[in-house]
């Protein structure tokens, strides 16, 4: 049997417990009336994955966008455009003048953990 003759022989049916399943793993709380509701839609849903599953798609190019666009982004490269002198101490002392709270060259910022 192939796949797809497979698959029409297949009738997905979401039962209330693998939706109860769902939530659990999900950890969202639903109700009784939720439960019935979503089987039924999610059941829906993968019935019409099958039937989209019908088609015949083999002479069909595969497409991973549709609208032509390309990466405008530069290529991420690393310079030494921020110094603004050659020796080192100089920069650390201009970059420490613009931080709010300084203590031994470091930066100092509040405390996030207990």
């Amino acid at each position: 049997m192939t796949r797809k003759s497979l698959e029409k022989n297949i009738m997905t049916k979401i039962t209330k417990l693998e939706v109860e399943k769902i939530a659990k793993l999900a950890r969202i709380h639903i109700t009784e009336q939720e439960k019935e509701k979503y089987a039924t839609e999610l059941s829906s849903v993968l019935g019409y994955v099958e039937k989209l599953n019908e088609l015949d798609t083999d002479k069909i190019k595969e497409t991973s966008q549709v609208t032509g666009l390309v990466n405008v982004y530069r290529k991420d490269e690393a310079n030494d455009e921020w110094k603004t002198d050659k020796d080192v101490s100089n920069n650390t002392e201009k970059l420490l003048a613009n931080a709010p709270d300084v203590k031994d060259d470091y930066i100092k910022v509040k405390k996030i953990l207990d």
